[in-house]
């Protein structure tokens, strides 16, 4: 598996929960702040507004899509002026993150135009959020542009035409076609920023060569006695100047960034698998299940026990970059 579709399977709990639904003028609709979620629209017909309280209205039309990895609350609206006059929809309508649905929702109102939103959101575990992520602006819109990005634009219309259907296999492809989605707006985020002369972060990490060799190194083989010296072999190096990349570019030291993945490798597989815990410790490059307890430990403020038993506790996530 490549580094960014490891950063999705780690990050997700849970199942995403989509629906297509379809306003009538006057219209809006306020999606709460939800940390630990990330959420999208995307426009498939008509034209509409987003209304968020430190910016702008920005008009929307068919084809765009927004992505807001951090759970940001917003209103979308037929109207800037509607998003402040007219009465929101209920709370727990379809777009909120909740359990696993494929909605299709028709908000009958006046004659007014119609909207078409297809509206998606993820669950994802704090304790596991790749930094990548939390390196992402609270907004990311994507402008209608088939011509510059057609995967995204595939995807958006191969999700819309399966959430609310009943056809054989729904329930399976509608997951599938969420991350495919995720995916490709993370693919264009990070693609578009060098043009912006970044030199830092994690997309100008994953346009370097060599910080992106020491990094697929850790995520191939997380078990391997890894050193700042064979990591800086792996990316064509020397020492010193490797760890002054990597450190610059991904915002903690290699060794840093291979015991979090470590820990975040076991987290998942204690929760996935009833695998034993000196397995587990051999799998992310433990020899001893102290060992591996105790920066476990340090790391979910869990023991292995317990964080499998579901206990919870507020976790460590990593630091921005």
């Amino acid at each position: 598996m490549d580094l960014l579709s490891e950063v999705i399977t780690v990050a997700r709990t849970g199942r995403p929960r989509s629906a297509y639904v379809r306003w009538h003028a006057p219209w809006r609709q306020q999606f709460a702040s939800v940390p630990g979620s990330a959420g999208f629209q995307a426009i498939l017909e008509g034209r509409c507004w987003l209304v968020s309280p430190h910016a702008a209205p920005v008009e929307l039309g068919a084809g765009d899509v927004l992505f807001l990895p951090h759970g940001t609350g917003h209103t979308l609206a037929d109207d800037p002026s509607t998003a402040t006059t007219a009465p929101a929809c209920a709370p727990d309508d379809p777009g909120l993150p909740g359990p696993y649905a494929t909605d299709s929702v028709d908000r009958l109102g006046r004659d007014g135009p119609a909207t078409v939103v297809l509206c998606g959101a993820y669950r994802l575990d704090p304790s596991r959020t790749h930094p990548l992520l939390l390196t992402l602006p609270d907004l990311i819109h994507l402008p209608a542009d088939p011509s510059r990005h057609p995967e995204l634009h595939a995807a958006v219309r191969l999700l819309a035409s399966e959430v609310g259907t009943s056809r054989p296999g729904a329930t399976a492809v509608v997951p599938a076609l969420l991350d495919t989605l995720l995916l490709y707006v993370l693919r264009i985020w990070l693609a578009e920023q060098p043009a912006h002369g970044s030199t830092t972060g994690w997309a100008a990490a994953l346009n370097d060569p060599a910080v992106t060799a020491a990094l697929h190194a850790v995520h191939r083989d997380p078990a391997a006695p890894w050193t700042v010296a064979n990591l800086a072999a792996e990316a064509g190096l020397s020492r010193a100047a490797f760890a002054r990349r990597f450190t610059s570019m991904i915002g903690q030291p290699p060794l840093g960034y291979l015991t979090w993945w470590r820990m975040t490798t076991a987290a998942r597989l204690l929760r996935a698998t009833e695998a034993p815990l000196r397995t587990i410790a051999a799998q992310v490059g433990y020899t001893s299940e102290f060992a591996f307890a105790t920066a476990f430990k340090r790391t979910h403020g869990l023991a292995p026990g317990a964080y499998r038993r579901g206990v919870h506790r507020p976790p460590v996530p990593p630091a921005r970059s």
